[in-house]
């Protein structure tokens, strides 16, 4: 039965989750309106007004948000495979994650390219559009934003293959017991972090041709997840996977919010010194500044989950109807939004108005839309119960949700 205090850790989590995936919305949003050196697009659309503003956005949320993401789902993978078994984690998992992303895969694929074509056509004012790529072959596969559940799946098939064989190796516990104490050691160490960040650092100034504004490359090109996405989604994972063995651990983030927050700013404020607010656009040199680049930013991509996650303890612990249905909506939100978003920034970014109007305009329409989606056509149909792993009654307002595990 769960105790009070991990029904409110468990609130908090669900709710980083939820704004996890909201932030990446927001972070989507913003790449039309992003400032680039000499105007060199780096999305489908550029806006005719962009600011430093968007491009500092864009690089502090790209920093986290998906780190952050995967410490969660390790956590949530664990408690529901202990709740569940094998067997039923299993069919859980293929239900909740690779159900949604084989069939929402060529639909939502269908509506970015009809976005990319019209974004295209605008942007080429006229004169000749230029070829499309050519499609390289396996395993590149365009992915898109849904590379996450790919991503997620393969994250469960490795986990799930070491934990049995940890198990058949380990009968006494020993070495299970060993590895307890190491997490438990790094996370009550203030500078812990440096444990979780050194492999992604090592494997950033290890890339012949790292592109240091961008980070962590997003993996949604290939079947094949790069290096870095591998490296420093795996560790999260892993991470959150092993913290569920030892959930009073959680407090010590719930008290250090504010010093894990000032130490991500601190190593924010070294990556953009040395970089600047602009995207850099080209390789990163093999010299020490990379080095230092590439230690502070890994740094900060686990200060800054560590911090999002504790402030959330601090102060998203309870037991909230609004945010329970936010964190429910978000999986949605986050599926489809992709589309949605692209032809807002196509239709707006030839208006004479400044970004601070478009970008907030761009927001304000997408998520009424598809909030008011997910209401009226997912909550409540089986939409709704493959993607939350229960379907809602439109009768049924409990003042506590009976299950906290949130579908990643």
């Amino acid at each position: 039965m769960s105790t009070p205090a991990s029904q409110e850790r468990l609130h908090a989590l669900d709710a980083v989750r939820g704004f996890a995936l909201l932030l990446g919305i927001v972070f989507h949003a913003s790449v039309s309106f992003v400032q680039t050196p000499h105007d060199i697009p780096i999305w489908i659309v550029t806006d005719n007004s962009r600011s430093i503003v968007m491009s500092v956005l864009f690089f502090v949320l790209h920093i986290f948000r998906m780190t952050t993401f995967f410490i969660v789902a390790g956590f949530f993978a664990h408690m529901s495979f202990h709740k569940k078994g094998l067997g039923g984690f299993i069919r859980d998992r293929l239900k909740r994650i690779a159900v949604p992303l084989v069939v929402g895969w060529p639909i939502l694929f269908a509506l970015i390219v009809a976005a990319t074509i019209w974004g295209a056509v605008v942007m080429a004012h006229g004169r000749p559009l230029p070829p499309a790529p050519a499609y390289a072959g396996f395993p590149a596969f365009p992915l898109t934003h849904l590379w996450f559940l790919y991503v997620l799946l393969l994250l469960y098939a490795v986990t799930l293959t070491l934990r049995g064989l940890v198990a058949a190796v380990d009968r006494t516990g020993h070495l299970r017991a060993a590895v307890d104490r190491v997490v438990h050691a790094t996370v009550r160490n203030p500078v812990g972090f440096v444990v979780f960040a050194t492999p992604l650092a090592v494997t950033f100034v290890l890339q012949p041709a790292w592109l240091q504004w961008v980070g962590i490359f997003t993996p949604d090109g290939s079947l094949v997840p790069n290096a870095m996405a591998a490296v420093g989604f795996f560790t999260a994972f892993g991470f959150g996977f092993l913290l569920h063995r030892q959930t009073g651990l959680l407090e010590i983030w719930r008290r250090r919010w504010p010093l894990n927050l000032a130490l991500a700013l601190g190593f924010t404020a070294i990556c953009l010194v040395i970089l600047g607010p602009l995207p850099v656009l080209k390789p990163a040199p093999h010299n020490a500044t990379t080095v230092v680049y590439a230690v502070s930013y890994a740094f900060a991509v686990w200060t800054w989950s560590f911090a999002f996650i504790g402030f959330a303890l601090r102060f998203m612990a309870n037991h909230s109807p609004a945010r329970r249905y936010i964190a429910d909506a978000s999986y949605w939100l986050y599926l489809v939004h992709v589309p949605l978003v692209m032809a807002l920034q196509v239709a707006v970014s030839q208006l004479p108005w400044p970004w601070f109007a478009k970008y907030p305009l761009v927001l304000a329409i997408t998520f009424p839309v598809l909030f008011a989606s997910y209401h009226l056509f997912v909550r409540y149909s089986f939409i709704g119960a493959i993607l939350n792993g229960r379907r809602e009654s439109r009768s049924n307002r409990p003042a506590v949700p009976a299950a906290m595990e949130p579908a990643e």
